[in-house]
């Protein structure tokens, strides 16, 4: 009988009950493909993390990671989870003031900066890839977004940002909204979700978008914030992601790239704020390297708390 023990975990807060939750297999040896899809299905939440040794001598661990319908090639709060968890069950030898970890991903090697102090993880700084820069929405492709949305198009166009596709590790498509009135209005249910496909597909051929969209506004509900966020994904099994890392990074290389933040080289740090319309309040940090037209690095990084032990058999 398969036995294999995992834990979950809040990730992208420092308070159990907050942010995203992710569950972390740190022992996925014998899973196959099939397998770990139908655990992340039953799991039920945004992502799951399979751990396995690495097949790339410059790695420290080999992590693959599922949503409930699909396996992805990289994502935020689980790799800042995983190696939170990592670290916590002594996986990850610790040395004050900060550690570097590499995990093998779809995207290849990722390193991570885990802060340590008094021999416990405070904080995770991942590495995200350099970020490029894809399609720019017409004004006719905006308005069928906004419709698709749940939103008037005139509350996308009135901030006369552009609607574009981003990358620092996955495609994902951000969407400025001129009031945080407006981002609150949205909602899962409210989003026609073959609509939302269909302008994936024009933006993006290849890859949708990944089929995610991340709405953002630079009024925000809590001081020292500098964006609020919300994060769609139904073709993916996730109707709302409560912090999503990989497209804080993108999202930090979109502002700056646009001057819709100002640079403050040579890194600009900012904090985005993101699930609070879903109850699962999140903080995640950015650091942007570099200026309009040359953003060189972007990094997320977050906390976690540990919140749950348990025992998978059939």
């Amino acid at each position: 009988m398969p036995r294999y023990t995992f834990y979950q975990l809040d990730v992208f807060t420092d308070q159990a009950f907050g942010g995203n939750p992710l569950a972390v297999f740190p022992d996925a040896e014998g899973l196959d493909t099939a397998q770990m899809q139908r655990i992340a299905r039953e799991m039920n939440l945004s992502e799951t993390t399979f751990v396995f040794p690495p097949t790339d001598p410059q790695a420290d661990f080999k992590v693959r990671i599922f949503t409930p319908a699909s396996e992805l090639p990289f994502a935020g709060h689980p790799v800042v989870g995983t190696h939170w968890m990592l670290a916590h069950l002594g996986r990850i030898p610790l040395t004050e003031p900060v550690t570097t970890a590499r995990l093998e991903l779809g995207v290849g090697v990722r390193a991570a900066a885990l802060y340590v102090e008094n021999g416990r993880v405070t904080r995770v700084v991942m590495d995200h890839q350099r970020p490029v820069f894809g399609a720019t929405a017409s004004d006719a492709q905006i308005e069928r977004l906004a419709r698709a949305l749940g939103l008037s198009p005139a509350a996308i166009l009135d901030t006369g940002w552009p609607v574009r596709v981003v990358s620092s590790g996955v495609w994902q498509l951000f969407v400025p909204v001129r009031s945080l009135t407006d981002v609150q209005s949205l909602g899962a249910d409210r989003i026609d979700a073959a609509a939302l496909g269909a302008v994936f597909a024009e933006l993006d051929p290849e890859t949708h978008c990944h089929d995610s969209v991340m709405v953002l506004t630079l009024e925000t509900t809590q001081p020292g914030v500098d964006v609020h966020t919300r994060m769609f994904a139904p073709a993916l099994g996730v109707g709302e992601d409560p912090a999503t890392g990989s497209a804080t990074g993108g999202l930090g290389a979109y502002l700056i790239e646009h001057g819709i933040v100002a640079a403050a080289p040579p890194t600009t740090h900012l904090v985005a704020e993101q699930g609070l319309e879903i109850n699962r309040p999140s903080r995640l940090g950015i650091e942007i390297d570099g200026v309009p037209g040359n953003v060189e690095m972007v990094r997320v990084s977050g906390q976690a708390c540990p919140l749950i032990e348990g025992v998978l058999e059939w």
